[in-house]
């Protein structure tokens, strides 16, 4: 089974869990700027709310996609104050024909004070977590 891990981040929280993704897929975690290029089983997807949705460049991200080459997104991230962004990234990737899994991983993530020190390392342990399970279960 193929993974990849992309996340889009302006704090550097996401990237904080994309990695502890990746290396539990062992691959390298990379922001949605660098596309898929290869065929991939999951496509592991990190973000989080701006502005109460997902950042528009997580919206063309995902309607880049192609859906021969992605079989399936796990979405993951965190927020400080809206809960998941699952939706959000299934109504993207319903319009290109990609499948979602209906399981993530969230968390809560600091910002402006909010929720601080998040996510913490108990965060990125049970992303990893996530990770390793969703891949067991697939492999």
């Amino acid at each position: 089974m193929k993974t990849a891990v992309r996340y889009y981040t302006k704090t550097g929280n996401t990237k904080r869990l994309a990695d502890a993704v990746a290396k539990v897929c062992g691959v390298e975690s990379l922001p949605i700027s660098e596309p898929i290029t290869e065929k991939v089983d999951i496509l592991f997807l990190g973000n989080s709310y701006y502005a109460f949705s997902i950042d528009p460049e997580v919206k063309r991200f995902v309607s880049g996609l192609d859906k021969e080459l992605v079989g399936r997104i796990v979405n993951f991230g965190l927020a400080a104050m809206l809960n998941s962004t699952w939706k959000k990234v299934k109504a993207e990737a319903d319009k290109v024909g990609i499948k979602m899994d209906e399981r993530e991983f969230h968390t809560k993530g600091e910002f402006k004070g909010i929720h601080k020190g998040r996510p913490n390392e108990n965060d990125i342990n049970d992303a990893a977590e996530f990770a390793k399970k969703i891949i067991n279960e697939v492999g």
